[in-house]
């Protein structure tokens, strides 16, 4: 017999603070896909045209963040780190592992990129007497931003998703907040119901946004 009886009361007594830990979880998948775009970006570069170290520098953190499970990224920064002597806050740690995670795919997203837009527009655009700094940034970096920019909303939605694995290292974004008010009043369904629900929001804001922007910036 079903015979579980729902309580929402407590879920909305608590829904600003869920509000403010979505908030939260924002923020930190905004920041680490800002850091992750530089990063990646960077990398990307380091693996098209230099060698030596910094090509083993950069191909290691493509495969180690492509190849190992993102819950093993975030405790690395979590307890591995801790074993030098380095203690970064649960923020830290969730910032830390979502940028490394993030820089490493969308480095494979930008090389693919680069790759794609023809060498032929580089020794046109040098021709023409410009700078390779003036070439990157004028003629290559915006084709390649507009090849990858589906793959970059996909990399935001997975880092907000992403981001629900810091309560395991103490992170009260929007999954731990909702684990610990759930543990008080063991209003377990209804809670992860309107988490779900908040998470849902979210994602749908995140690509109807993105939607948006590729309207404005690539009508043409």
């Amino acid at each position: 017999m079903f015979d579980y009886n729902f309580h929402w009361r407590p879920v909305m007594r608590s829904l600003p603070d869920l509000i403010d830990a979505a908030f939260l979880t924002l923020q930190v998948a905004v920041l680490a896909m800002i850091l992750g775009i530089v990063i990646g970006l960077c990398l990307a570069l380091i693996r098209l045209h230099k060698t030596g170290p910094l090509l083993w520098l950069a191909s290691t953190w493509v495969e180690l963040a492509r190849n190992t499970p993102a819950l093993f990224q975030l405790f690395f920064f979590g307890f591995g780190l801790g074993a030098f002597g380095l203690h970064l806050s649960p923020y830290m740690i969730v910032l830390a592992g979502l940028t490394f995670n993030c820089a490493g795919y969308l480095a494979e997203n930008f090389r693919g990129g680069f790759q794609a837009v023809p060498d032929t527009q580089v020794r046109a655009a040098r021709s023409l007497g410009m700078t390779a700094w003036q070439t990157y940034t004028r003629i290559v970096i915006p084709q390649v931003f507009r090849i990858v920019y589906h793959p970059i909303t996909n990399q935001m939605v997975w880092a907000v998703l992403m981001s629900s694995l810091g309560m395991l290292v103490g992170f009260r974004e929007l999954s731990g907040e909702t684990q610990f008010f759930a543990s008080r009043t063991f209003r377990i369904f209804e809670y992860f119901t309107v988490t779900a629900v908040i998470y849902y929001v979210i994602v749908k804001i995140i690509l109807g946004a993105s939607r948006l922007l590729a309207m404005r910036l690539f009508r043409y």
